[in-house]
């Protein structure tokens, strides 16, 4: 293994080493269908109360990961820990209805057969029915769905289906809560009102949480830190703020929304490109790099500076605008975002104004940006 990708691979576990109370811990953990790799030596920790979101493509190994840690995936190679114990290993697995782990499934998986609050207290075993039924309505009340206990699951939205389906999660108090894509079954607009309320609920409930979403957003908005992950490896591991604004490689960079790129070489410990001339700390002399610069660092300003342009055309975006720009010297397009909708015209001429906080410089073919 490379050094950038053991670093990687390393992070789950150092970002909270000094912190108690780990309630999930995957140690090097690979698995492998018919050959193909789609976990490799994946090591992450999730801390007590701790909501983190495993962000990436279709296929990268999130929902792979997800089915080991609740035992619905044999372990192939490494080890699965709940609170510091150990409930898969090769050879040994603890049952999956014996880990003290909710999972919310893509498509919420209720029985059709049974109304709301016999779903919710389906997995309440061993308790009397009366306490069933009393912890059952508590949790309806706190998902905001007590009016609907007696309704049947085809009788409720996409967004009561899925709050059923947290209620139900956290009824047997787990240790752990896994959810699988939780809101991509639902529209746009409800989708921000679902995840609000169900982070809320998540909060409150003190609930140690991993997420599965391919949604950058939606990651960013939902937890306390992200694990981004290509072709089953973890390529970065840290905050939203810092994954967002100290991106690891070219594909976190672009993964978290559009970027401008454009290749340069590196000389004299600087990359000059259609965006302008740059500082290439750590980056020797003759390295091909991505240039990456975000649409919001791209200012527009009076025509006359280095990087001139023409506006082709504008974009509403709510309360931004994107504005799509030919460069003067035939170098592409680029693209700008601006918080307000006051920027020139179509068909003006601007200088570009390139925040330097907004451009990131990677080698080209990076590991951690191979497939």
């Amino acid at each position: 293994m490379r050094h950038g990708e053991l670093q990687a691979a390393e992070m789950g576990r150092a970002a909270f080493a000094g912190a108690a109370h780990v309630a999930l811990s995957f140690d090097r953990v690979t698995h492998a269908f018919r050959r193909r790799v789609v976990v490799d030596d994946v090591s992450l920790d999730l801390r007590h109360g701790e909501i983190v979101c495993l962000l990436g493509p279709s296929g990268c190994g999130k929902t792979t990961l997800l089915r080991i840690a609740a035992g619905l995936e044999p372990l192939q190679r490494g080890r699965i820990l709940l609170k510091g114990r150990v409930v898969a290993e090769p050879g040994r697995e603890v049952p999956a209805e014996r880990r003290g782990i909710g999972f919310v499934f893509q498509d919420y998986a209720l029985f059709p057969h049974l109304d709301v609050l016999a779903n919710v207290i389906f997995g309440l075993d061993g308790l009397a029915p009366a306490v069933r039924r009393e912890r059952g309505l508590a949790l309806l009340e706190r998902v905001r769905m007590a009016g609907h206990a007696a309704s049947f699951p085809h009788m409720l939205s996409g967004g009561e289906q899925q709050r059923v389906a947290l209620a139900r999660a956290l009824a047997p108090e787990p240790d752990v809560i896994l959810l699988d894509e939780p809101f991509s079954n639902l529209d746009v607009r409800l989708c921000e009102d679902v995840r609000a309320e169900t982070l809320a609920i998540l909060r409150e409930a003190g609930a140690s949480a991993l997420m599965v979403t391919h949604d950058a957003e939606e990651a960013m908005f939902m937890a306390d830190r992200m694990a981004v992950m290509r072709a089953g490896r973890l390529i970065q591991v840290d905050t939203p703020d810092a994954v967002y604004l100290r991106p690891a490689t070219t594909f976190v960079t672009k993964f978290l929304g559009f970027v401008n790129a454009v290749h340069a070489t590196v000389a004299g410990g600087r990359v000059a490109s259609t965006f302008g001339e740059h500082r290439a700390p750590g980056l020797g002399d003759g390295t091909l790099v991505d240039v990456l610069v975000r649409p919001e660092g791209v200012r527009l300003a009076e025509p006359g500076g280095a990087v001139e342009a023409t506006v082709v055309s504008r974009h509403r975006l709510g309360a931004d605008s994107l504005i799509v720009l030919c460069l003067a010297d035939g170098g592409g397009s680029v693209r700008a975002r601006l918080a307000r909708d006051d920027g020139p015209a179509v068909g003006c001429r601007v200088s570009l104004d390139i925040d330097p906080e907004a451009v990131f410089l990677f080698p080209c073919d990076a590991p951690g940006d191979r497939a």
